[in-house]
C-alpha cells in the first residue's frame, strides 16, 4: 500500500499525461487504470478527466458545456495575441460556432461526400499504383496522408503543390490546442505555424478573389464580401482551420487501422475474405485504436459525477479513448473485430460540437485501406514501432510496410 501511494504521489497523473511520449505511444493500460480507479478526478493543472463510457457520453450530450467559458474566453489563452487564430468554429460556441458551422456544413451532408466517392477512388487508386512500383513503401507518404490531403485541398481550391509546407505547419499548430500544458517552446513553434498557415492563406484568398470557383473557399470569400455574415478574421481562420481537419486526423485513422489490421492477421483475412466488412472495420479502428485520445469541454452548469461536483467554468478532459474501451459498454473491448456491430463508439466526439467531417473521413477510410489491403495480399508491416509524426494526435510520421 506504501509503494502504492508513493507512485501516486510521484506521478499525479497515473501514466496517463497526454503529453508525454510514453503515452501516446501506448495509452490504453493507463487509460484503463483512469476507467478502474480514478474515473472522474482532476489532473495537476485542475481539468477534471471523465473515462468511463456513460459519463463521457453524457458530458458531450446531456451537460450544458462548451468549448469557452461562460464570459467568452478560452482558459489559459491570451486571444489578442492569435491573430484571429482562435476564431474557427471548433473554437466558438453558439450562436457564432452555429453560423459558422452553416456556412460549410452543406459540402460535407452525406449526399455532398457520397458525390465524391470517384475522386476520392481515383486519387487512392494513383497513390497505390505508385506504392506497387516498390517492394517496400512509407504509409503515410504513399497513402495515408496524400490521400485525404488531396481530396480538402481538392474542395477548398488549395494548390496541391503547396502541400509540402502546408502538412509541416498543420502538424506543428495542432499543439497550440494544448494551452498552457505545452512547454513554452512548443507553444512558440505552434504559434509560429499558425502564423505561417495565416500569411498562407492571406495571400491565397488574395488570388483567389481575382477568380472564384465552385470551391469551399470561394464560398467563404463571397460570404466575407457580404459582410453581415464572415468577418475577415473569421475568414481566414475557417481556411486554416478546414485545413487542419480536413485530413491531420485521417491521417492517424487510415495508418493506425491499417496497422492494427496488419497486427491482427486473423480479422485481415477476414476482411480481405468478406470486402463488404470495410464499413465495420474502419468504426472499429476508430474506436479500438482511434487518433484523437481526448476532447475538452467547459462546463456550462454545476454537474455530479461518481460522487464529484463539476463546477460551471470548470475545463473536462472527456477521455474517447478510455471510453472506447470500456467493458460497461462494450463486450471484450480489448478485443480488435473488424465486424463489431453495434459499435456506438465516440471517437468523433458529440453534441454541439460533433465532427464535421465524419463522413468524408469514413469514406476516405474506406477507401484507402478497402483498396490497399486487398491489392497486396502480402502487406506487412516493417516494424511493430510506430515513429510518431509532429502532430499532437496520435498520428503516425513513417509507418513503413512491405508489399
Amino acid at each position: 500500500m506504501t509503494a502504492q501511494l508513493g507512485s501516486i504521489a510521484a506521478d499525479p497523473w497515473h501514466g496517463a499525461n497526454p503529453l508525454d511520449p510514453g503515452f501516446r505511444n501506448d495509452p490504453y493500460p493507463a487509460l484503463r487504470r483512469l476507467r478502474e480507479e480514478f474515473p472522474v478526478e482532476q489532473t495537476p493543472f485542475g481539468m477534471w478527466r471523465l473515462s468511463r463510457y456513460d459519463d463521457c457520453l453524457r458530458m458531450l450530450r446531456d451537460v450544458r458545456c462548451g468549448v469557452r467559458t461562460s464570459d467568452g474566453k478560452i482558459p489559459g489563452v491570451d486571444e489578442d495575441t492569435l491573430t484571429g487564430q482562435r476564431r474557427f468554429m471548433l473554437q466558438q460556441d453558439p450562436p457564432t460556432h452555429t453560423r459558422l458551422r452553416k456556412l460549410v456544413s452543406k459540402a460535407f451532408t452525406p449526399r455532398a461526400v457520397e458525390s465524391l466517392r470517384p475522386g476520392v477512388e481515383r486519387v487512392v487508386d494513383e497513390c497505390l499504383a505508385r506504392m506497387a512500383d516498390h517492394g517496400e513503401a512509407d504509409l503515410i507518404a504513399g497513402l495515408a496522408l496524400p490521400v485525404p490531403s488531396t481530396v480538402i485541398c481538392e474542395m477548398m481550391g488549395v494548390p496541391l503543390a503547396d502541400r509540402e509546407s502546408f502538412t509541416q505547419w498543420t502538424a506543428q499548430a495542432t499543439h497550440g490546442l494544448a494551452g498552457p500544458m505545452a512547454p513554452p517552446e512548443v507553444l512558440s513553434l505552434a504559434m509560429q505555424a499558425g502564423g505561417k498557415l495565416a500569411e498562407y492563406f492571406q495571400d491565397l484568398i488574395a488570388e483567389r478573389r481575382e477568380s472564384l470557383g465552385d470551391d469551399l473557399l470561394s464560398g467563404l470569400i463571397r460570404a466575407e464580401e457580404e459582410g453581415d455574415r464572415l468577418s475577415y478574421e473569421e475568414l481566414v481562420s475557417q481556411a486554416i482551420g478546414l485545413l487542419i481537419a480536413g485530413f491531420e486526423t485521417t491521417i492517424g485513422l487510415i495508418a493506425n487501422g491499417v496497422r492494427q489490421l496488419l497486427l491482427h492477421p486473423g480479422e485481415l483475412a477476414r476482411l480481405r475474405a468478406e470486402p463488404a466488412l470495410i464499413e465495420t472495420a474502419v468504426e472499429e479502428c476508430l474506436r479500438y485504436d482511434g487518433p484523437i485520445i481526448l476532447t475538452v469541454r467547459i462546463a456550462h452548469e454545476d454537474a455530479r459525477f461518481g460522487g464529484q461536483v463539476i463546477r460551471a467554468d470548470d475545463s473536462v478532459f472527456i477521455l474517447l479513448a478510455a471510453a472506447n474501451r470500456d467493458p460497461a459498454r462494450f463486450a471484450d473491448p480489448e478485443r480488435f473485430d473488424v465486424g463489431r456491430a453495434p459499435n456506438p463508439h465516440i471517437a468523433f466526439g458529440g453534441g454541439t460540437h460533433f465532427c464535421l467531417g465524419t463522413h468524408l473521413a469514413r469514406l476516405e477510410a474506406q477507401l484507402a485501406i478497402g483498396r490497399l489491403v486487398a491489392r497486396f495480399p502480402k502487406l506487412e508491416l516493417v516494424s511493430d514501432e510506430v515513429q510518431w509524426g509532429a502532430s499532437l494526435f496520435r498520428v503516425p510520421g513513417r509507418l513503413d510496410v512491405t508489399l
